[in-house]
């Protein structure tokens, strides 16, 4: 196994220490750099090119999804293995969309994180056995990933998505239109398109969307 440059991105300290030591632990792996939200993570991607990044899902500002397709559209080459505590038919096909090829939760073993950054340095896929076992399923035409059938949610744009976390978070049309550096008017017309597309009617609605999507922690 070659030397890697791994970036660990959560806005958890005590969880980034630990995969720290899990990677340093490991004979030529050393952490680059190290992220607590999806912006930063994009930014440092994007300087540095690491060989991969051990993304958490729920991230502030910026969830791991998000950070994901914006990481893998900047620096084709990394790869990015996401950390999750729960997972969802919609979660992996939302990872899978985004261009990570590697997924667990975050109760897996030490053992696996290890596995998963070996196979995703070689280019290939590892996925934690009941995402494996999700995606079997879907192979087998259990579940629909697009069509009538597909959920509301995979209608969204990767803007209205980010739109999505920060009115979750509690943010105004104003608050969000800075952080995206948008203007106003186009943050409420996100907004509008929204709450249309996904049929609802009110941001608590939007707030409980994305907490079962793991844009938000509860």
């Amino acid at each position: 196994m070659r030397n890697l440059r791994i970036l660990i991105a959560d806005d958890h300290d005590l969880m980034r220490r630990g995969l720290k030591a899990v990677v340093e632990g490991h004979p030529g792996w050393s952490v680059v750099a190290e992220a607590i939200s999806g912006h930063e993570a994009v930014a440092k991607a994007s300087e540095l090119r690491p060989d991969v990044v051990i993304m958490d899902v729920c991230m502030p500002i910026l969830n791991g999804i998000e950070a994901t397709r914006q990481i893998r559209r900047a620096s084709p080459q990394t790869e990015v293995l996401i950390l999750s505590l729960h997972h969802s038919d919609q979660l992996i096909r939302d990872v899978l969309e985004a261009g990570a090829r590697g997924f667990l939760v975050k109760a897996d073993p030490d053992s696996d994180v290890v596995t998963a950054v070996k196979c995703l340095a070689e280019r290939k896929p590892y996925f934690t056995s009941c995402a494996t076992e999700i995606l079997l399923n879907a192979r087998l035409g259990s579940i629909s990933t697009e069509g009538d059938t597909a959920m509301p949610g995979e209608r969204l744009t990767p803007r209205e998505r980010e739109v999505v976390q920060l009115l979750a978070e509690g943010k105004t049309s104003k608050e969000v239109a800075t952080t995206l550096d948008i203007s106003t008017k186009t943050a409420e017309t996100h907004r509008s398109n929204i709450m249309r597309k996904l049929e609802f009617h009110s941001v608590s609605e939007i707030v409980r969307y994305a907490v079962r999507n793991e844009m938000i922690e509860p």
